[in-house]
């Protein structure tokens, strides 16, 4: 079992043009300093934050409890001129967790609910002891030399997103999730598939498009130790130490174990 909390905005939409349209670069410097923060407020308990649209994000929040979870909005609504309202859930895939916890806030009313504020709803249990967290780490082979260095930067962005919406679309329907978090890196919460789903879909990917693809595949208790796994599996297919395009690791059976700093006290 997988734990996700979508994380909204209360009442964005209208608050951006009251009374008058805000400076679009200001909004822009918002959003992305929410996205900064809540990663550092739920990474600070082994959570994992994307950012989606901005004004609606999907955190991995496998460990972390419901008064953690107030504690950040409560956080949230003292530093910034809006609040957020957070659903939490857990199942089998991480497509269906979240669809869980979207419902869970939209029971409460509308996105542009004037008196909607602070939601923070929870659909089934908690995972905090039982439960893991797949990641899959996927990059494109040699995209400097074959796209960074010889492509616009416009034109080398649109062949990222071309690839993110066909990595979508197919690990959809595995129930997984993919967000692009920069350079030419997705990270796949993808609880239940195989090394095998992940070959099958590089390999249609490669055929429709050349586009050659590689993944580190990370398991662990919590987001963080997934997706370190993910991390040290991709490096080892980078360098070559590992063969093949697809590199499994298991925290729990990993002989390296490192600590991390965290620059948030919640």
């Amino acid at each position: 079992m997988i734990q996700v909390t979508v994380i909204q905005i209360d009442n964005y939409g209208p608050w951006t043009v009251t009374p008058n349209p805000r400076r679009e670069s200001d909004l822009q410097a918002l959003q992305s300093r929410l996205y900064g923060d809540l990663n550092l407020q739920f990474g600070a308990h082994k959570g994992l934050v994307f950012y989606t649209r901005f004004d609606n994000l999907i955190a991995i929040t496998n460990g972390i409890d419901l008064e953690t979870h107030r504690r950040i909005q409560d956080s949230i609504k003292n530093r910034y001129p809006f609040t957020i309202s957070m659903g939490i859930a857990s199942a089998e895939t991480p497509y269906e967790a979240q669809k869980l916890a979207t419902e869970k806030i939209q029971e409460h009313g509308s996105a542009q609910d004037k008196y909607r504020k602070e939601v923070l709803d929870v659909a089934n249990d908690f995972i905090l002891e039982e439960g893991y967290v797949q990641l899959a780490h996927i990059d494109i082979n040699n995209v400097t030399k074959t796209l960074t260095d010889l492509e616009s930067a416009y034109d080398a962005y649109l062949r990222i997103n071309e690839i993110h919406l066909r990595l979508i679309k197919e690990l959809k329907k595995y129930g997984a999730m993919v967000f692009f978090i920069g350079g030419d890196n997705f990270m796949c919460p993808c609880n239940g598939m195989t090394e095998s789903d992940f070959i099958a879909i590089f390999g249609d990917i490669k055929d429709k498009t050349g586009v050659q693809l590689k993944a580190g595949i990370g398991i662990g208790k919590t987001a963080e130790d997934a997706s370190n796994m993910a991390d040290i599996g991709l490096e080892l297919i980078r360098e070559g130490k590992v063969e093949g395009q697809v590199c499994t690791l298991n925290y729990k059976n990993y002989n390296i174990r490192r600590k991390f700093n965290t620059l948030c006290p919640i």
